[in-house]
């Protein structure tokens, strides 16, 4: 591992960190959106998830409008602009010299005149988008995970440094850190409703996501990008691209703690077929902090299993259950509560705020160390699984291992990688030849 970058450790991530922090609570935003009362947003990856986030930033404040959009392929950006133009009607206000496609087109819809970008394409770009964004002045919503590998995770920490001093917001999709009911029940167990936390575990059991079969005109960058969810050097694997929810919900139970080290026991038993990729089908992350506690992450996307979204957190004076989706919170021992109150759209809340901190009516928002905290867990508990040795946060956040090509050609011919084996891991740097590409 690599002692460069700055020299970073777990001691400067956490000054740093801890500051950018203190900075969201105290330092009031600009009124970014001088001589207009238009907030014009950048829709950068127009999948789902992306879609359905700037759909939420229009209901958000009535000045927003969609400025420009930008995608990797014309079919994705066309079918969601025609989504939100029904939804929104004048508030989509993309004409087509603002729809960009290609491998540059973020740099485009950036450019463009936008207030705020939604980034929203596969993880594996998002310290690239983020670093170009923050340095032409723009708010942001980065969708999660930030980073899928230790040289992610640094890019995106200094790009926050910077986004800090030019007073941008910045706002990362951990949703559930935005949902009403979870926000009351993790205050009342930092306030010792029950005691000091020793222990947490979280579940993300699911079926697997949707694979699309390779058409005869798709090249291999094209194939990989369209599953990309399955490939790890797009997604980080599944716990980094969708249990990351559950890893974070450990990160917020115990208060934003470091743990030590990551020891994972995980594999691949019942992915199929060439669009299933090289990502594993279950992990479990057991993480080990200085002060003797736990944390217990287990996560498959297995067909015909059991499936599970839920956290567990025991304390020293009581315990706590969280169902999210029921909502179900409670907290049994001598400070038993149950919350029984609103639950409003989550993603919905995430947006409206964002817009009230553009607009200054709130306090800066930067929720930096929350989501690079639970991003480098991810990857903690990916990095382990697939070496089958414990990883410590320092080698997690040092690494050199930078996952994926780092020149982009729709055209290439791009080999996936193979499955990683415990005890004979896989080095994409040796896969590149170390010169920049496949």
């Amino acid at each position: 591992m690599s002692e460069h970058v700055n020299d970073v450790t777990r001691r400067t991530f956490v000054r740093g960190s801890a500051a950018l922090g203190t900075a969201a609570l105290v330092t009031p935003t600009l009124g970014w959106v001088q001589g207009s009362d238009k907030i014009k947003v950048g829709l950068i990856g127009c999948g789902g998830r992306g879609t359905g986030a700037a759909g939420q930033a229009m209901n958000a404040d009535p000045g927003t409008v969609l400025w420009a959009m930008g995608d990797a392929f014309d079919d994705r950006l066309h079918g969601s602009h025609r989504s939100l133009q029904n939804a929104h009607g004048d508030k989509i206000a993309v004409t087509p010299e603002r729809q960009f496609t290609g491998f540059d087109a973020y740099k485009k819809v950036i450019d463009s005149g936008v207030d705020v970008v939604i980034l929203t394409t596969p993880p594996h770009f998002r310290p690239e988008h983020f670093a170009y964004a923050v340095k032409q002045g723009k708010h942001c919503f980065l969708e999660k995970p930030m980073a899928i590998d230790g040289p992610g995770v640094r890019s995106v920490l200094e790009s926050a440094k910077k986004a800090k001093a030019k007073g941008l917001n910045v706002m990362g999709g951990f949703c559930w850190r935005y949902n009403t009911p979870n926000r009351e029940c993790y205050q009342r167990i930092h306030d010792g409703a029950i005691g000091d936390v020793m222990a947490v575990h979280s579940t993300y059991c699911s079926g697997p996501l949707g694979k699309k079969p390779r058409r005869a005109n798709w090249s291999d960058m094209e194939w990989q990008m369209r599953n990309w969810q399955h490939m790890d050097w797009l997604g980080g694997d599944h716990i980094a691209e969708q249990a990351c929810h559950a890893v974070d919900k450990i990160n917020w139970a115990m208060n934003g703690k470091q743990p030590e080290r990551a020891i994972t026991m995980a594999g691949r038993q019942m992915r199929e077929g060439a669009e299933s990729g090289n990502i594993y089908d279950h992990f479990g992350v057991m993480y080990e902090y200085a002060d003797g506690s736990r944390g217990f992450h287990d996560c498959r996307q297995m067909p015909g299993c059991w499936n599970d979204n839920t956290e567990y957190m025991m304390g020293t004076n009581g315990t706590c259950f969280v169902n999210s989706w029921g909502p179900t919170q409670v907290i049994e021992g001598p400070n038993a509560w149950e919350y029984d109150g609103p639950n409003p759209n989550m993603y919905q809340v995430e947006h409206n705020e964002l817009m009230e901190a553009i607009r200054g009516k709130r306090a800066r928002i930067d929720d930096t160390q929350d989501m690079m905290g639970s991003t480098l867990m991810a990857i903690m508990g990916r990095m382990s699984g697939y070496s089958g040795n414990p990883v410590t946060w320092n080698e997690a956040l040092n690494s050199d291992e930078r996952m994926g090509p780092t020149t982009y050609d729709m055209n290439a011919s791009l080999p996936v990688m193979h499955v990683p084996l415990p005890g004979k891991p896989v080095s994409w740097n040796k896969w590149r030849g170390d010169n920049g590409s496949a």
